[in-house]
């Protein structure tokens, strides 16, 4: 759908979005564009009759023809006062501002006074009311601060849904959009919220409330970590006479492994003959040029510190005896060198644990060159812990640590075997307590 269509929506909803800024104005419009009945709502009068007249309170591409539009086909209005908007809505986008202390801590205190206000509200409304929450907050904060303050309240269902709105190409994002997250516990609520968006070219992700809270963060640090890492290979380039800008374009080629979903999954710390190698290499020749790459630095260390949240993890078990599945850098490989899993035995080991290990691509007596002498400093009694038979090392541990992805065959062992797995590769997903496509159940 495009800002010219004008596709009454099928099923058209009352809703109230309280905050006119870059988000809610920009919410409210387009949604009445969609065929929705909407009232936007603020304290401040002037974004109030900005929008009665016809105009849009800050300027944005093709905000304004919208809210033009939404006024003439009487879908689209706006008020001061929530006492009166209230009754004549059934779904409520919270899209008020969360400003950043310099600390970095986030002010919830407009989120927190249009709550309370809420909450005073429904103590003389009979119907039920569904609550979206469009602000960008902490994990926890729709149940905290929101939840909490509505707990007296009855019917009432409360959902994340963030916005992903860039100023300058809000309403074509809006319209277009290449993300759409709904998150709660009420699955009725996550898709009629999910629904408001039906006629809108995205399929929605229908996901748990602080996993919906938690994208927005991890989205916008995510383009931030691009941003500073297309700099510092940019200013690397250029110290060494290259284009930077070629270089990038060239690792955007590629979709299979740089522009891709792939290694975005959280995991255990990488290693193996390339990835630690290389960027130690960088850094040196940074060093050489004089020259900070704060981003670039950072990898190996923060490489370093997952290894020992995993190490902790492990030396938390209450286990006497621990199998260990993998210990090349990776499945499907026999190479060793920076295995992140060698390291960790060495601690174990050293730190008295009772280990055995299996890997189903290595033998101690056909480890050999590179491989060898890499384990054999670090673990010399290598031997003594290896298991070559998965199920004996099954039979034997009273926990199992997986820190290689295993394949189909060895995973219906482990599962089959009862034991208790600390799984440090996400192998096993985490339940999602709603996970349903917005047009399914």
């Amino acid at each position: 759908m495009t800002v010219g269509d004008s596709s009454p929506f099928p099923h058209p909803e009352r809703i109230a979005v309280v905050g006119l800024g870059y988000v809610g104005c920009v919410t409210a419009a387009c949604l009445a564009r969609l065929g929705h009945q909407v009232i936007g709502v603020d304290r401040d009068e002037f974004k109030v009759k900005t929008v009665l007249d016809g105009d849009a309170p800050f300027f944005e591409p093709g905000l304004e023809e919208i809210v033009k539009a939404g006024l003439a086909a009487g879908r689209l209005s706006a008020s001061t006062s929530m006492a009166e908007t209230l009754p004549r809505v059934d779904v409520v986008l919270i899209c008020v501002g969360t400003p950043s202390a310099k600390n970095g801590n986030l002010g919830l205190d407009q989120l927190r006074r249009v709550v309370e206000e809420i909450a005073i509200l429904l103590r003389s409304r009979p119907q039920p009311l569904t609550i979206a929450v469009r602000s960008t907050v902490y994990p926890g904060t729709c149940e905290e601060a929101v939840m909490g303050a509505l707990a007296s309240s009855h019917d009432i269902s409360v959902v994340s849904n963030p916005e992903f709105l860039r100023e300058g190409t809000a309403v074509k994002d809006f319209m277009e959009p290449s993300l759409l997250v709904v998150g709660g516990v009420d699955r009725e609520a996550v898709r009629r919220v999910a629904a408001l968006y039906a006629s809108l070219p995205v399929e929605p992700c229908l996901v748990s409330l602080r996993t919906a809270e938690l994208i927005k963060y991890a989205c916008n640090a995510f383009h931030a970590v691009k941003i500073a890492f297309a700099n510092e290979v940019g200013t690397l380039a250029a110290n060494l006479g290259i284009d930077g800008a070629e270089v990038m374009d060239t690792l955007c080629r590629d979709t299979v492994l740089n522009i891709s979903r792939t290694y975005l999954k959280p995991g255990f710390a990488f290693g193996g003959s390339c990835l630690p190698k290389d960027l130690r290499a960088l850094m040196y020749r940074a060093a050489r040029l004089d020259l900070k790459l704060p981003l670039l630095e950072s990898v190996l260390p923060s490489n370093g510190h997952h290894l020992e949240r995993a190490l902790q993890a492990v030396m938390d078990l209450p286990a006497r005896r621990i199998g260990v599945f993998g210990l090349a850098f990776k499945e499907n490989t026999d190479d060793l060198r920076e295995s992140p899993v060698v390291t960790l035995l060495e601690q174990l080991i050293g730190k008295g644990r009772n280990l055995r290990v299996f890997d189903p691509h290595i033998l101690p007596q056909r480890i050999y060159g590179s491989n060898q002498q890499y384990l054999l400093t670090a673990i010399p009694h290598i031997e003594k812990l290896f298991e070559p038979d998965l199920g004996r090392m099954l039979a034997w541990s009273d926990h199992l640590v997986i820190a290689q992805k295993p394949a189909p065959e060895f995973a219906r062992l482990i599962l089959a075997s009862g034991l208790p797995v600390l799984d440090l590769v996400s192998t096993i997903p985490a339940p999602q307590p709603v996970a349903e496509s917005a047009t399914g159940g």
